[in-house]
C-alpha cells in the first residue's frame, strides 16, 4: 500500500506540474484574447463615430447638392439677370457639391461594412474568451483539489472521495451557471438595449428632418422592443429564483413551469398530484423544483417524447415524485457501467442531489419503453441537514 501511495504521488505531482504549465499558457492565451478584444473595441467605437460623423457629413452635403441644383437651374433660366459667368460658378458649384456627396456615400458605405466586420470579430474573440475563462476556472477548481488533498492519498484511495467530488461539482456547476446568466444578459436584454439606443438616434435624425409621421411608427416600434426587453429580462429573473415559488407554493409554480415548458418543447405534458398538499420549507420546495426542473430538461434533450407525466404524492413524512415520459428509453444497467462526465448534472446529479436530501431515486426504463424516475424524499428532515 506504501508503494501504492507514493506512486499516486508522484502521478498527482506530475499532473499538477502539466497543469500547472497548461493553465499559464491558456492565461496567455486568454490575456493575448482579452487585448485583442480591447484594441477591437477602440476600432469599433472610432468606426462607429466616423461613421455618425459621416452620416451627418452626407446629409448636410445632400441638402447642399439640392440647393445649388436649384442654383444652377435658376441662373441658366434668366439670361437678363445673370451673366455667362455666373452660370460657370454656379455649375462648378453644383458639380463640386456632386462629387463631394459620392465620395462621401462611398465612404459612408465603406464604414458600414468595417463597422460589421468588426462587430462579427468581436463576438468571436469574445466567445475565444469565455471558452478560455472556462477551462481556466475548470482547471483551477481541478488544481485546488489536488493540491488540497495531496498529503491524504491514501483517506482519498480507501474513501473515493464522495463528498470531495460533490462540492466539485457544486463548484463547477456555480461557475456554469453564473457563465449562462452573463450570456443570457448578454445575448438578450443587453442587445435589446443595445439595439433600442441607435433606434432612438434614428428617430432623432427622423425628428431633425420633421419626417413626424415615421417618427410615431417608429415609437411605436420603440415600445414594442422595450416590453421585450422587459420580457426577458423577468425571464432571466424567474430561471434564477421563481418568486412565486415563495410566495403561491410548490404546486402552482410546478403548473406554470409545466405549462411553459409545453409550450416551449411541444411536448404535451401532463401535471397530477395526490395526497393533501402542504407547504414544505423554503429549502425543501426550491429541492423539489429543480428536481423536477432537470427532470423534465433531460426529457426534453434525450428522451425523443411526445408525452410526459409529472405526479406529486404527498404522505405523512414523505412526498414521492415521478416523472414518466414515453420516449425511447435506455439500458439501466449499461448506463450504470458507463463512465459519466463528471461535471454534468444528469441523472447522476440528481441522484447525489437526493441522496444530500436522505431521499432516494429509482429509473425504471428499457429501449423504446419510455422512462420513469421516481423519486422518495423524507419531509421531516431537520433544519442543519436541510
Amino acid at each position: 500500500m506504501e508503494f501504492q501511495t507514493d506512486a499516486i504521488d508522484r502521478v498527482i505531482k506530475n499532473t499538477i506540474d502539466v497543469m500547472e504549465d497548461s493553465k499559464y499558457q491558456i492565461f496567455e492565451i486568454l490575456q493575448a484574447a482579452r487585448e485583442e478584444l480591447a484594441n477591437l473595441n477602440n476600432e469599433l467605437h472610432q468606426v462607429r463615430q466616423e461613421t455618425d460623423e459621416t452620416l451627418q457629413k452626407v446629409d448636410k452635403l445632400e441638402v447642399d447638392y439640392r440647393r445649388s441644383r436649384i442654383r444652377l437651374t435658376e441662373v441658366s433660366r434668366d439670361f437678363v439677370r445673370y451673366t455667362e459667368q455666373d452660370i460657370r460658378i454656379a455649375y462648378e458649384k453644383a458639380t463640386e457639391l456632386q462629387l463631394e456627396l459620392m465620395m462621401s456615400r462611398e465612404r459612408e458605405a465603406y464604414l458600414r461594412n468595417r463597422r460589421d466586420e468588426l462587430h462579427k470579430r468581436v463576438r468571436s474573440v469574445e466567445n475565444s474568451v469565455e471558452r478560455a475563462e472556462s477551462i481556466g476556472s475548470q482547471m483551477s477548481v481541478v488544481l485546488k483539489y489536488l493540491t488540497g488533498e495531496l498529503g491524504h492519498v491514501t483517506r482519498i484511495v480507501e474513501s473515493a472521495k464522495n463528498r470531495q467530488i460533490i462540492g466539485l461539482k457544486i463548484i463547477l456547476a456555480q461557475e456554469e451557471e453564473r457563465k449562462r446568466i452573463a450570456r443570457e444578459i448578454h445575448d438578450g436584454p443587453a442587445q435589446m438595449l443595445a439595439n433600442l439606443v441607435l433606434r432612438t438616434e434614428i428617430v432623432e435624425r427622423m425628428f431633425v428632418k420633421q419626417e413626424f409621421r415615421l417618427v410615431q411608427d417608429e415609437i411605436v416600434d420603440l415600445k414594442g422592443q422595450v416590453r421585450s426587453s422587459l420580457e426577458e429580462m423577468r425571464k432571466v429573473i424567474f430561471n434564477l429564483r421563481p418568486m412565486a415559488l415563495d410566495d403561491l407554493g410548490l404546486i402552482p409554480t410546478l403548473r406554470k413551469y409545466v405549462h411553459d415548458y409545453e409550450e416551449k418543447t411541444k411536448i404535451r405534458t401532463s401535471f397530477e398530484t395526490r395526497g393533501k398538499e402542504h407547504r414544505l420549507s423554503s429549502a425543501m420546495e426550491a429541492a423539489v423544483y429543480r428536481l423536477i426542473q432537470e427532470a423534465l430538461s433531460n426529457v426534453a434533450k434525450h428522451a425523443c417524447a411526445s408525452y410526459v407525466l409529472v405526479e406529486i404524492t404527498y404522505q405523512a413524512q414523505l412526498i414521492k415524485i415521478v416523472v414518466k415520459d414515453n420516449g425511447i428509453g435506455f439500458n439501466v444497467q449499461r448506463m450504470k457501467k458507463e463512465q459519466i462526465d463528471r461535471e454534468s448534472f444528469g441523472l447522476v446529479g440528481m441522484r447525489e442531489r437526493v441522496e444530500l436530501l436522505e431521499g432516494r431515486m429509482e429509473i425504471e426504463s428499457a429501449e423504446n419503453q419510455g422512462t420513469a424516475i421516481i423519486i422518495h424524499i423524507p419531509t421531516n428532515v431537520d433544519k442543519g441537514k436541510e
